[in-house]
Order: structure tokens, then C-alpha cells, then sequence
């Protein structure tokens, strides 16, 4: 079995190639990737083929998918932050390009489409937890193509009959998670600021919660996905439902590097929401046997894998 991972030179997508060569029924994963985020070295070691390229070229996409049995689409532009600033461009990353990814796997032999959305679409919706089934409220750019992205793919199986299967990733983790830029994911521009000795920045009080992840976790909920052809033509989060403020986060670290980083307080920042836990009963129905790795069995995971990369590396 041939599968194309968009974005599969990223954090998530480098993770999850492994993930995928780990299993007899996978022979050959391309990443198309076109680099912008993601780096030729997190694919080293492996028999990843590494196709750079962009998912906005239909030449590009119909040469990557030809003979492949599935897609896990990726590839965007991430962080909230960053649609803030530059709202178009995560509109065509992420909205378009995930039309241009679904029209290539129709022409590909209506192939099998898993896509990755967000938690982000929940939004300024507070009730707790998130189930697929309450009001969507998106409060960035990210978030609105974030939801165009799971709304083009649902609708491609209703009106195509493309087997499709969206997933609302919420603040996922682990190792090849890059940091020391502005738009860093929460938990290593806190693990890098606190090995570098400078403070963390915590926007707010701290006390706001999130629905960690651990990309081991999600890679392997992804690659019974693929085997297994799962479908859905409803959104699933991918989430075990825990919550935990950046807070408690911070201590748990602390316990696991074994001195207790500074803190600075800033403003919050536009579009983040205040919390975040997901109700997890539909991916339980798709997946019963899959097991969560504990928040602080993966904060540990990640903390030894910063300490292996050279200082420049991590900046």
C-alpha cells in the first residue's frame, strides 16, 4: 500500500511516517511537502520518499498520488497567530490547498482522504466538553480555514462518495515539534525557553486549559486510520479528554527537569481561547482499543528529546 502524507516533512507528518512504515500493510509514504515549515532533516533515517512541492500545483499533487490507496492531508499554514497577521495566506494554504488535495484524490480514483482539522473551530463556544455536534464558533483565521478545511472534505463524501475521514487535532505534542520562533506551539517554547534558562511566556493568567496530545498517541490513532480505511462523514476529535491550565503544565515540567523555570506574564493574545477538553466518545466507537500515553509520560518523552539537539538546532 502506497500513502501520500501532505505535510509529511512537519512535525505531525515526519511522526507519522514512521508510524506508517511500522506497518506490514504500508510499503512505500511520500511527503509532499514544499518545505516552508518543514524540514528535510526530520525525514532523515527513514525510507520516506520526500517529494518537494506544493499542495497547490495539481501536477504536483496527480504525480505524488498516482497508484497510492490514501492521502493523510496535513500540509497548512499553522498557528493562530500567524492567520491573524497574514489572514489570506492561511486561506489558500489551508482552504484552498485542501480543495486542490480533494480534487486531486477524486482524479486519483475517489482514494481515501483523511484531513486535519482543529479545536480551534470550536471557538468562543464555552460549553465543555467539545462534542462534534455543538456549535462551531471560530474566533481567528486559522479556526475559519481550519473549518473550511473539514467542511470541504465532508462535503466532497457526500456529494463525490470520496471516502473521507476529518480529525479536530487538539494542541498536539512530542518530539520534531519545532521552537524558538514566534508562532512555537506552547509546549516546546516553554521546554526551549526553560532549557536556555530565559523565562516562559504565558499569555494571561496561565489558568487557561488545553487537551494535550502526544504524537505518539495521534500517529497511531492515524495509521489505523489509514489501514483500516476508517470513515466518517462527521468530524471526530482526536483528543482523549483531559485538561490541564498551562500551569499545572509548567509543573509538570518543572518536575521533570528537576528545577522550576521562571514565569512572565503577557497580554493575551488574539484568537486563543480559554479552554479546551474534548468529549472522545466517537473516536473510542471508531477506535475502542487505542491507549492515551499520560501527560506526563509524553512531557518527559519531549524534555529528553530537546536535550539531545545541539543549541542551534533549537532555535
Amino acid at each position: 500500500m502506497k500513502v501520500v502524507v501532505t505535510g509529511g516533512a512537519g512535525f505531525i507528518g515526519a511522526n507519522l511516517g514512521r508510524e506508517l512504515l511500522a506497518r506490514p500493510e504500508i510499503s512505500h509514504v511520500v511527503a509532499l511537502d514544499d518545505l516552508s515549515t518543514g524540514l528535510r532533516s526530520n525525514l532523515k533515517g527513514t525510507d520516506i520518499e520526500l517529494v518537494e512541492d506544493t499542495i497547490l500545483s495539481p501536477d504536483a499533487l496527480d504525480k505524488a498520488f498516482s497508484g497510492a490507496s490514501g492521502v493523510v492531508h496535513l500540509a497548512a499554514r499553522p498557528s493562530v497567530p500567524r492567520s491573524v497577521k497574514d489572514p489570506m495566506a492561511s486561506h489558500h494554504a489551508n482552504a484552498t490547498g485542501t480543495l486542490e488535495v480533494l480534487q486531486a484524490a477524486r482524479r486519483a480514483g475517489n482514494i481515501h482522504v483523511i484531513v486535519a482539522s482543529s479545536s480551534s473551530v470550536y471557538g468562543a463556544n464555552r460549553e465543555l466538553p467539545k462534542r462534534e455536534a455543538m456549535r462551531t464558533a471560530p474566533i481567528s483565521p486559522y479556526a475559519v480555514s481550519k473549518q473550511a478545511t473539514e467542511a470541504y472534505a465532508i462535503s466532497f463524501g457526500h456529494t463525490y462518495d470520496l471516502p473521507v475521514l476529518a480529525f479536530r487535532f487538539f494542541n498536539v505534542y512530542g518530539p520534531l515539534q519545532p521552537a524558538g520562533h514566534a508562532y512555537a506551539a506552547v509546549l516546546p517554547a516553554f521546554i526551549d525557553a526553560a532549557l536556555r534558562g530565559t523565562p516562559l511566556q504565558v499569555h494571561g493568567d496561565g489558568e487557561q486549559t488545553r487537551d494535550f496530545t502526544y504524537i505518539g498517541t495521534l500517529t497511531k490513532v492515524i495509521a489505523d486510520a489509514v489501514v483500516r480505511r476508517v470513515t466518517d462523514l462527521e468530524p471526530v476529535n482526536l483528543a482523549f479528554g483531559s485538561r490541564t491550565s498551562l500551569n499545572e503544565l509548567i509543573q509538570l515540567m518543572a518536575d521533570s527537569l528537576g528545577f522550576q523555570p521562571t514565569v512572565e506574564h503577557t497580554d493575551p493574545r488574539a484568537g486563543d481561547v480559554s479552554d479546551s477538553q474534548a468529549d472522545n466518545s466517537r473516536l473510542r466507537a471508531h477506535f475502542p482499543e487505542i491507549e492515551a500515553v499520560p501527560l506526563t509520560e509524553g512531557v518527559r518523552a519531549t524534555i529528553d528529546w530537546f536535550r539531545t539537539l545541539p543549541d542551534h538546532q533549537k532555535s
